[in-house]
C-alpha cells in the first residue's frame, strides 16, 4: 500500500505497520501484526477502497422493485460474506506456507479478491443494504481452516484452494441465474469476480494443488450452504 492510498478507512495499524514491514524481512511478531491489520482492514466497514475500477462503475442504476432489490441486495451480501471468508482463507494459507512462491501467490490472489470483497460493499451500499453481521465469524472460521489445511502442507493447501474456488464458481453461476435479468451493476461485478475466481482455481492446480478426497469436498459444500443461507439475511 502506498502513502497516497491511506483512506479514512484504513486502520491506523496499517500506517505504522505496512511502511516498516516493507523495510525488513519479517519476524513472527511482524506476521502476527500484519495478519491483524488484514483482519480489521477486512472486517472493517467500509473497507477501504479497491485497487481496480469497480466494473458497474460506468453502468447506469436500473429500476428496480422492492422485492427485487432485497433479493438483489441478499445476493451480493452472500458474496461479501464469501469474499470475507476468502480473505480469511488466503491469509491461513499464506500464515503457514512452506514455500515463498506459494505464499506470495496466495497473497496476490488476496489482494486481488479484496477488490471483491470493495466491489461487493459498493453495491451493497447502493441498493441500501449493509454486509452481514457476522463477517468476524466469516473471517476467523475461514483463516482457522487455511491454516489447518495448510499446515498438512502446500500441496493440500493448494488443492484446498483450488475445490474452494470450483464450488465459488458455481456459486456464481447460479447468483448469475438468480439475479434479476436487468440489474446489470451487481450481475457485472458477480461475472468479473466469477471469471478471477476460475483463474485463481487454475492457478492452484498449475502449482501442484492436491486433489481433495470426496469427503472433504462434501464438508466444504455443507459449510458453503450453512454460510449462504444465513449470510442472505444477516
Amino acid at each position: 500500500m502506498r502513502a497516497a492510498e491511506y483512506t479514512v478507512g484504513t486502520p491506523l495499524i496499517a500506517i505504522v505497520i505496512i511502511p516498516f514491514m516493507q523495510s525488513r524481512n519479517l519476524t513472527p511478531l511482524d506476521r502476527l501484526l500484519a495478519g491483524a491489520n488484514h483482519a480489521l482492514r477486512t472486517i472493517a466497514t467500509p473497507a477501504g477502497r479497491p485497487s481496480r475500477k469497480n466494473p458497474a462503475a460506468e453502468i447506469s442504476e436500473s429500476e428496480l422493485s422492492d422485492e427485487q432489490k432485497s433479493h438483489a441486495a441478499g445476493l451480493m451480501r452472500v458474496n461479501h460474506a464469501g469474499e470475507i471468508a476468502a480473505q480469511g482463507l488466503y491469509q491461513g494459507h499464506a500464515a503457514v506456507a512452506r514455500d515463498a512462491a506459494t505464499e506470495q501467490q496466495m497473497q496476490l490472489a488476496a489482494d486481488e479478491e479484496f477488490d471483491h470483497l470493495a466491489w461487493c460493499e459498493q453495491r451493497l451500499a447502493e441498493l441500501d443494504a449493509e454486509p452481514s453481521r457476522l463477517s468476524p465469524l466469516w473471517y476467523v472460521g475461514a483463516f482457522a481452516i487455511g491454516a489447518a489445511s495448510g499446515i498438512l502442507g502446500d500441496r493440500w493447501s493448494l488443492g484446498f484452494i483450488a475445490e474452494t474456488e470450483r464450488q465459488v464458481c458455481a456459486h456464481l453461476d447460479s447468483h448469475l441465474d438468480r439475479l434479476p435479468a436487468h440489474d446489470s451493476k451487481s450481475r457485472a461485478i458477480v461475472q468479473q469476480m466469477r471469471d478471477e475466481e476460475q483463474e485463481h482455481g487454475e492457478n492452484a492446480i498449475a502449482a501442484g494443488a492436491a486433489q481433495l478426497p470426496d469427503p472433504i469436498q462434501r464438508l466444504m459444500q455443507l459449510t458453503a450452504k450453512v454460510m449462504t443461507k444465513t449470510a442472505y439475511r444477516l
